[in-house]
């Protein structure tokens, strides 16, 4: 279908209608194609869409002979757009919301602009759709029940260890995101803190060359020491091995209740550990018998 009879047929769509306000919409991560028919329609009908770079953006617009008036939002001058985008919004206009990439807010500008829309109590909705971060975490063969989003970690590897360190007890899968001038240094901090878990790590995610690479810390290590990482990368960890209740010492159970209700010390250990919360409270009760 061409861009003439497109527009008009997905601004038919029922739930396609605008209201004045902010409308935060995801745009492909890289195949074009994987925008959504809501989305087109919400960005064919804006007065106005805020984007870090409208070189970007004009890109994809074009693809489906959108043209709208653009204006920057990126960190660097986020206090000034999102005053202007507020009084758009409050002159009666429908502003869209995008990122170079994804799913606005999701490690991209949009935050302060989001609460600024709250505080001033405009209408305000997402339109849903592609993530880096749910795309990798699919195709990571890794457990998907649970995951914890992190993000881009400190560019400075002390930084960036105190962090991991925090991380390294979490039962469950990481996400990170990661620059290609740092993914080794970022693997090697990964070893010394996590130690040699299984690794996941996606990159050109939905493009030509997409490319989805397994091991552990040290087998990627020595994959990247022979080449040359290019493009943004999706990181993947395999959470902590959850401890047994035998793990966790007598003398570890009782320090924790010197400064610990019962009832507290059982959630404090099971939370850590990630074993019985019920087990671990019958048998501090036993401890204290």
């Amino acid at each position: 279908m061409t861009p003439d009879l497109l527009i008009p047929f997905v601004q038919s769509l029922p739930g396609c209608k605008t209201q004045p306000g902010l409308y935060l919409v995801a745009t492909p991560i890289g195949h074009l194609s994987d925008i959504s028919l809501r989305a087109l329609a919400i960005l064919s009908q804006a007065d106005l869409i805020a984007c870090e770079d409208t070189r970007v953006t004009s890109r994809l617009l074009s693809l489906y002979d959108i043209k709208k008036p653009l204006i920057t939002y990126h960190d660097h001058n986020a206090h000034m757009a999102s005053k202007k985008i507020i009084e758009h919004i409050q002159s009666g206009q429908v502003v869209a919301l995008v990122s170079d990439a994804g799913t606005p807010l999701i490690s991209d500008p949009g935050f302060n602009l989001v609460n600024d829309c709250i505080q001033h109590e405009l209408y305000m909705t997402s339109i849903p759709g592609p993530s880096a971060a749910i795309t990798a975490l699919t195709l990571s063969g890794l457990p998907t029940d649970r995951f914890l989003f992190v993000g881009f970690l400190p560019p400075k590897s002390m930084a960036r260890k105190k962090e991991l360190a925090q991380l390294s007890s979490y039962p469950l899968t990481l996400i990170l995101y990661e620059a290609p001038h740092r993914i080794v240094s970022l693997l090697e901090d990964i070893q010394f803190e996590l130690g040699d878990r299984s690794i996941v790590m996606g990159r050109e995610l939905t493009k030509k060359f997409e490319e989805i690479q397994r091991g552990t810390s040290s087998s990627l290590l020595e994959k990247l020491a022979i080449a040359d990482p290019r493009g943004e990368f999706v990181v993947l960890i395999e959470g902590a091995k959850a401890k047994e209740l035998t793990d966790i010492t007598d003398v570890e159970i009782l320090n924790t209740l010197t400064h610990m209700t019962t009832k507290d010390a059982a959630e404090h250990l099971a939370n850590e550990y990630g074993v019985s919360k019920k087990e671990l409270y019958t048998r501090i009760i036993s401890l204290k018998k």
